[in-house]
Parts: C-alpha cells; structure tokens; sequence
C-alpha cells in the first residue's frame, strides 16, 4: 500500500531522529560511521535543494503568467474582479504583517551562539551572509523597487537575487497575453498551459523524493545539535500558531465586524465544518465542494458571487501560507544573525514582505507550494538554505493549520463581498437560504 506523501516525510524525520539519537546516546559522534553518514546526508540534502532551485525559474514563470493570464481573460471579471483582488491582496499583506510583527516579538532564532553554529553547520558561510547584509539601511530601500524591473530579464532568471524582476515581468506578462487578439493569444495560452503542465509533471517528481531530502536535511543537524534543536522549533511552532490565531480571529473578525456587517461568532460558527474539514484535509481545493455549499445554503450568499470569489479564492488567496512564509524567513535569519550579532534590517524585512504576497499568490496551486516560495524567499534575501530542512518536523501540522485559515479567509471574502453588492439574504434573521 503506498503511503501519502506526509507520512513518508514524518518517516525520513522519525529516522533522522532515531539515527541521531543512537549516535548521541552511543557516543559515536567522532566515529567514522557518524561523518560518513553526515556526509552522506548533507550529499541527499544538497541534491534535494538543487532539484528545487533547478525547477524555480520555468515553475514561477509559468504558474504567474497561467494565473495572470486566465484572470484577465475572463469576461465576467470587472467590478466584482477588482473587489475580489482587493480583498485577497489586503487579507494577505495583514496576514504578512501580522507574521512579520510576532516573529520579531517571539524572536524563535534568538538562541545562544554554539547552538546557531551547531543548527547551521557551515560557520564559514558566515563572512558571505554579513556582506549581504552590513551596511544596509532605509535608503536601499529604492533598490527594491530597481530590482522589480531589471535591464535583462535572461540574467535576472540566472540570479536568485533578482527573482524579484522575474515575478513582476510574469505578472506583466501574463495579464497583457489577456489583451491580445484571440488567434494570438489562444497560441499563448496554449504554450504557457502546456509548459505549466510539463512543470507540474517535474515538480511531482522531485516532491516525490522529498523524505530523502528531508532526511539528508535534518539528519546532520540533528546528530550535530541533539534535542537541543528543537526548542528555537517549539518556539517557531509557537510563534505560528500565535500568528494564525491573531489573524483568524483579530483581523478576519475585525473585517467581518467593520466592513462586512455581520457577527463574527456567528461566521466562526457556521464555517465550523468547513474548517474541519480543511484541517482534516490540509487542501483549499480538496475543501472547496464543502466551502461552496456552507457559504451558500448556510450563509446565505448568492451562487454567482461563491462561484466566483471561492474557487478563485482557493487558488490564489493564502493567507495562511504568506504568513508561513514570513515567519520561517525571519526564523531562519535569527538564526544566522546570531553568531555575527546584529540585526537583519528594515530593507530585508521589507523585502520578505513583498516576495511573500507574491509568492504566495503565484504559486499557491503548485505542489509544496510553501517549501518552493520559501526557497524563492530565501534566495533573494540571500538566506542560505541548510537549515529550511528542520522546519519541516512540524510542517504536517503547521500544514492544516494554515490551511484552515487559508479557507476561512476565502469564506469571509464572499460574505464581505456578497454584503458590498448588496445581496440580502446573507445571515439574515429568516435564516439559511441561498440569496439570488
């Protein structure tokens, strides 16, 4: 019987910790078996990482400008389009925000020196990191914005640091393909779906080896820093979960409250078996069917405005999965900014920002769509990537959490939508019901 791809990870993690407890509790760190197997591990690692940066480029292009594309072709997307777009956009960038704030409160990689250099392993890297990062200040703040439109678009798919110009010339790509003439842009679309396709094809291959990764991964620095690895971990799960909470029931509920007009408690209640059911599943898609008949029969919103805010809400709105993003950046710079100690600044930060409401919009329908982002993230904010393998110990469940809040987000989005246009029968007094 073939096992779901989670359970096969939580395996590689329970034998990357079997393996480095016997090395720790035997005493055979210095031993010969101990380096060949850390070597051997960082080799599944780095194969596993550079089977990832290998399908970035075509996979964000071409997910971007298929997304862009189908939005701007849609005939029926016009007032009710900008809302929806508006919204996600909003929600998002509040969600990023939120992440941004709580991660620097917590401060999860704020840990003590020999144990940084133990999670990173490659203290040499060191010199490397400060150089991107020293001398840093508002001012560069405009370079952002220089890198959002390089010069070459060929060298800017070469460099991770320019990442950032690729997203914007997809996003520009992709929408003006929805302006062309129909002969033109049928032939577009039909080169940038089956290139999408061929993509998504690759991507399943190497998310297929993602245990091994995994375990090349978290392995060493398991046996390099023992249990002592996973309290900056219980406090990044921690600083997670914080950060879902507020956004669920802070400012979703101030949303709801403010500009939707209706009860909060009472959203929260109907949705119940919709966030179940997204937990329980950890797929906006997969939950959809679900969505779509509470948020019609329950709720009372009418079917042509779920049919269009919710399936394009499952696909491009990740609410949960920017704020993810967020904080296992800043997480993860903690940890390296601790053996120089200083800060990672504004401009990076701001940065992190920005690459998270994008990635998380472009690649949201893509296999292991928050492990692939987070790599784009890294890459440009110039991260290194050794340690991205230990959060994912407690991925699976950060996973449905997000997931939820994903979903519950999409729900509000077609209930404040649904009030702005006016519709009637949403939770209304006479009850359930669709509004027409």
């Amino acid at each position: 019987m073939k096992h779901k791809l989670h359970w096969q990870i939580a395996l590689g993690l329970a034998l990357a910790l079997i393996l480095s407890v016997t090395i720790k509790v035997g005493g055979l760190g210095d031993t010969a078996f101990a380096v060949g197997l850390t070597a051997a591990c960082e080799f599944l690692g780095k194969l596993f990482m550079n089977a990832l940066k290998m399908i970035i480029v075509p996979l964000i292009v071409s997910s971007i400008i298929c997304g862009i594309m189908g939005l701007g072709s849609d005939k029926n997307f016009g007032r009710m389009g900008v809302k929806v777009l508006a919204y996600y956009s909003l929600t998002g960038l509040l969600a990023i925000m939120v992440g941004l704030v709580i991660v620097n409160l917590v401060r999860p990689g704020d840990v003590d020196l020999a144990l940084a250099q133990q999670i990173i392993g490659q203290a040499e890297t060191s010199e490397d990191f400060v150089g991107k990062f020293e001398g840093r200040g508002t001012g560069d703040l405009i370079n952002i914005f220089l890198r959002m439109l390089p010069p070459n678009i060929i060298a800017a798919a070469t460099d991770n640091g320019q990442l950032l110009g690729l997203i914007t010339f997809s996003l520009l790509f992709g929408f003006f393909i929805s302006q062309l003439p129909d002969r033109l842009r049928s032939f577009q679309v039909d080169f940038w779906e089956s290139l999408q396709g061929v993509m998504m094809r690759i991507t399943d291959l190497v998310i297929r080896f993602a245990p091994i990764g995994v375990f090349g991964l978290v392995t060493p620095i398991l046996i390099r820093t023992g249990f002592e690895a996973f309290r900056p971990l219980a406090l990044f799960f921690f600083t997670v979960i914080l950060g879902l909470g507020f956004h669920v029931f802070v400012t979703l509920g101030v949303l709801l409250k403010l500009v939707g007009k209706v009860s909060p408690l009472q959203h929260y209640k109907t949705m119940s078996p919709v966030l179940l059911t997204a937990f329980s599943t950890a797929s906006s898609s997969a939950t959809l069917p679900v969505t779509m008949e509470t948020v019609e029969k329950e709720a009372g919103v009418s079917k042509s405005t779920a049919s269009f805010t919710l399936p394009l809400g499952a696909t491009v709105n990740m609410d949960g999965t920017a704020l993810y993003e967020c904080v296992v950046v800043i997480f993860i710079g903690q940890i390296y900014g601790v053996i120089q100690g200083f800060e990672i600044g504004f401009v990076t930060q701001f940065t992190v920002v920005l690459l998270a409401l994008l990635t998380s919009i472009g690649v949201a329908g893509i296999p292991a769509a928050s492990l692939v982002a987070i790599t784009v993230i890294l890459g440009v904010v110039g991260l290194p990537l050794e340690a991205v393998g230990l959060v994912w110990v407690t991925d699976r469940i950060l996973d449905m959490c997000r997931t939820s809040v994903n979903v519950f987000s999409d729900t509000c989005g077609a209930v404040i939508i649904g009030k702005s246009e006016g519709e009637r029968g949403i939770y209304e007094e006479s009850g359930s019901g669709t509004a027409q």
